[in-house]
């Protein structure tokens, strides 16, 4: 075989991810706290950029502005000369897709401003401990275990350990953990959930001694209702059996968990949906976002070409690209966001009037179709965005879904059969709770859907809600 060396020449086409490009698509996917988070970036790094702020004038507007002549300036690297750029009018355009409505419309409630922080776990158990106690040892041990506690009440550490730590001994630190147990909420500082439950037993006016033995002595019997075996054990009637496991029922186990320390997340919509006079229309929300604009004063550095360094009026032209370019990328962001959220109106309209029972199966690809944009442009836009319908706050990722064969041709939606499941289940019979099978055959003779039984399983997993045997109150 002969290895010989050429040259030939071949044509291709490809597409290249400019650093521009990479900038617009990542500005899709962002949410509202990162595109904040970009914008305020951006100001800061590119001194191009400036934030829009209501009621001051711009400069070309002042009259120092306006006896600044504007001598056009040459082209560089074969870019559209700035001097050519209409600065009114480079994004007029931008107005099309942002219908005006009063503020009366949306209603906007700054919940943050109304909120004060609330108090740990442990702030409320030392108040009590500082009313309760006065020898100051008593105090320091309440006040080691209570910090000891984890965010459902439970002491973490054992006796030794707690005794070790304080320098004292395991029976001085159980005298003070009594003393913690006896605070409010009840039950916590119990070391297991056999305590905690025991604790708010005791604690109660009247004493039920079933209830106490079945916590003591039978509580893993509790995991699927073995009441029979329980009754059998106790020597009491399947009655009194019932009574115990009610009241047990009734108990918290996890004491602590009114007090926790986790703040609220509250989301921000990204566009609204609002009916008004019998039609939707959509709009986006910007509040809170900057609005950014090229500053003038740098446009009259590009105006005077003469006496401007080459070098200041390059760095200049090349922020003044790149701000230019992320204007224009925001301003598509929105443009997309719109046009998504448009066709999904006109796709959901039975949904955004009466419901869940009425949301339609949906894809990526219908959309991109109905938009003529591409799948994973469709697919970027819809990541971590919320719209405000009204049916309530959903993700834009809620109304993409796949369908479920039906009797009659037409697919029904995923999210619609779930929600069937969670209906017949919620409203059974709890002595004859319904199988799987059951509701398989239920949705299929009433409602045409054609599923399986392990779909079932599926979503009342998805639910949180147990088996039938699991179900059974007897």
């Amino acid at each position: 075989m002969a290895f010989e060396t050429k040259l030939s020449l071949r044509q291709t086409q490809k597409m290249v991810m400019t650093p521009m490009l990479q900038e617009a698509i990542s500005l899709l996917q962002l949410s509202r706290l990162e595109m904040l988070q970009t914008l305020r970036q951006q100001v800061e790094e590119n001194p191009v950029l400036e934030e829009v702020i209501e009621g001051t004038e711009e400069l070309e507007d002042m009259p120092e502005a306006k006896a600044v002549s504007e001598e056009p300036m040459a082209e560089t690297n074969g870019e559209r000369r700035i001097s050519d750029i209409d600065w009114e009018s480079y994004l007029q355009d931008a107005s099309d897709y942002r219908p005006s409505l009063p503020r009366e419309q949306i209603e906007r409630v700054d919940s943050e401003s109304l909120l004060t922080r609330s108090g740990s776990l442990q702030d409320h158990l030392l108040f009590q401990l500082h009313l309760m106690a006065r020898d100051p040892e008593l105090l320091r041990l309440g006040s080691l275990i209570i910090g000891d506690l984890d965010d459902n009440g439970y002491v973490r550490s054992s006796l030794d350990e707690l005794a070790s730590l304080a320098t004292v001994t395991p029976g001085a630190v159980d005298a003070a953990l009594r003393a913690v147990q006896g605070f409010d909420p009840t039950g916590v500082g119990a070391r297991d959930l056999r305590e905690c439950l025991l604790i708010q037993l005791e604690a109660r006016p009247e004493r039920h001694q079933v209830a106490e033995a079945v916590v003591r002595d039978h509580l893993h019997d509790l995991e699927r209702p073995q009441l029979g075996k329980i009754a059998d054990a106790l020597g009491v009637s399947l009655k009194v059996t019932q009574e115990a496991v009610a009241l047990i029922a009734s108990l918290e186990p996890k004491p602590g968990k009114t007090f926790s320390g986790e703040e609220p997340r509250y989301i921000t919509p990204d566009v609204y949906i609002l009916k008004i006079d019998g039609h939707f229309m959509v709009t986006l929300n910007e509040d809170g976002l900057p609005r950014l604009r090229v500053s003038s004063y740098y446009r009259q550095i590009l105006s005077r070409r003469a006496s401007v360094p080459q070098a200041a009026r390059e760095y200049v032209e090349g922020k003044m690209r790149s701000a230019l370019w992320f204007i224009r990328s925001i301003e598509q962001r929105k443009r997309t966001l719109m046009k998504v959220t448009e066709s999904l109106v006109k796709v959901q309209g039975d949904f955004l009037n009466h419901g869940i029972s009425h949301l339609r199966p949906l894809t990526l690809r219908e959309v991109a179709d109905d938009i003529s944009m591409h799948e994973s442009t469709v697919s970027r836009v819809t990541t971590n965005k919320y719209v405000q319908t009204p049916q309530g706050l959903f993700e834009l990722k809620y109304f993409f879904h796949r369908g479920v064969p039906s009797t009659d041709g037409d697919p029904v939606s995923s999210l619609k059969v779930k929600d069937l499941v969670r209906r017949y289940l919620t409203a059974e019979d709890s002595h004859k709770p319904l199988s799987d099978q059951k509701i398989v055959e239920i949705l299929a003779r009433v409602h045409g859907v054609e599923i399986a039984r392990r779909t079932v399983a599926k979503y009342r997993g998805q639910l949180k809600i147990p088996s039938s045997n699991r179900r059974r109150q007897f």
